[in-house]
């Protein structure tokens, strides 16, 4: 049976902090490159969001001020 007593002696009955650690020290399969290509996608929505939302708001004020 695995030892689940952490470095102050507390017992952890359910393993979770074991299970944590495991979770926290796993390395992603693809590496460095596929973690960089898979944070590099939200940026892109995130700057076309941010032009389609300047567009409109200049939309809106060339049409108010026509």
């Amino acid at each position: 049976m695995a030892d689940n007593q952490g470095p102050q002696g507390n017992h952890d009955p359910a393993g979770s902090t074991q299970m944590f650690r495991a979770f926290v020290d796993e390395t992603p399969s693809g590496g460095r490159g596929a973690a960089a290509e898979a944070a590099s996608k939200p940026r892109v929505g995130v700057i076309v969001g941010v032009i389609a939302a300047v567009a409109v708001v200049a939309a809106v004020v060339w049409l108010a001020l026509a």
